[in-house]
């Protein structure tokens, strides 16, 4: 059976952390109207892309559409932040793909879904690289394999919710990269010094909204 990928933090999402910074450590955090809490992945306004060489001609793009995320945000202290993400690899989609395509992808000389049947990243070290960055380090387990992978975030915003939408909300964007063949997908991998196949480094993109907990509007006082 199919389980959604769990950010992106992004693809993670997938994702986290405002104001981070390995080389920041005197650098304040941006402020941050969005409480510290528990966050849920907003799938409306979530997207995790994914880039590769094809024969060095262009970049192949395709998206995974099924995962979730949770973050655990805390804007005063975004080190101690922590997000955990989940896809699905069988939601694999790219553009106008020939017939098979997809089913070739899914199959056991790439993501081999039917058999690992989930893609995770969990943080293990979030560092601040400036007032609204941070670098994300975290196992990724894809293949059945598992090894560290860097995402370089920036948070975008947030805010404590208001009257139409009564949720906190914050937003971040993600990149980072790494190699297939480290993950034991080596299919098609051109030969040393030819471009002939598909590339080895995956480069990925992460979107990701979140929302937290409800908005608490003041009372008024008498």
């Amino acid at each position: 059976m199919r389980r959604d990928f769990v950010i992106g933090a992004a693809i993670a999402l997938a994702v986290s952390i405002p104001q981070c910074g390995s080389h920041a450590k005197n650098v304040a955090p941006a402020k941050v109207d969005a409480p510290a809490g528990v966050y849920t992945l907003d799938k409306a306004h979530a997207s995790l892309i994914f880039r590769v060489s094809h024969m060095g001609f262009s970049h192949f793009t395709g998206r995974l559409s099924h995962f979730d995320a949770t973050l655990q945000f805390d804007p005063e202290h975004p080190a101690r932040s922590h997000v955990e993400a989940t896809i699905d690899p069988l939601s694999l989609a790219s553009y106008n793909p020939p017939a098979g395509f997809l089913d070739s992808l899914h199959g056991p000389e790439w993501l081999d879904a039917g058999k690992f049947s989930t893609i995770t990243f969990r943080s293990t070290k979030v560092q601040p690289t400036g007032r609204n960055t941070a670098r994300i380090t975290g196992d990724f387990n894809l293949h059945g394999v598992t090894h560290p992978v860097v995402l370089n975030a920036t948070f975008n915003g947030g805010y404590p919710g208001v009257n139409l939408d009564p949720h906190a909300r914050i937003g971040f964007s993600a990149h980072g990269s790494f190699k297939r063949s480290q993950f034991g997908i080596a299919f098609g991998i051109p030969a040393p010094g030819s471009n002939m196949g598909v590339g080895d480094e995956v480069d990925v993109t992460i979107e990701a909204e979140f929302n937290g907990p409800a908005w608490k509007p003041a009372k008024n006082k008498k």
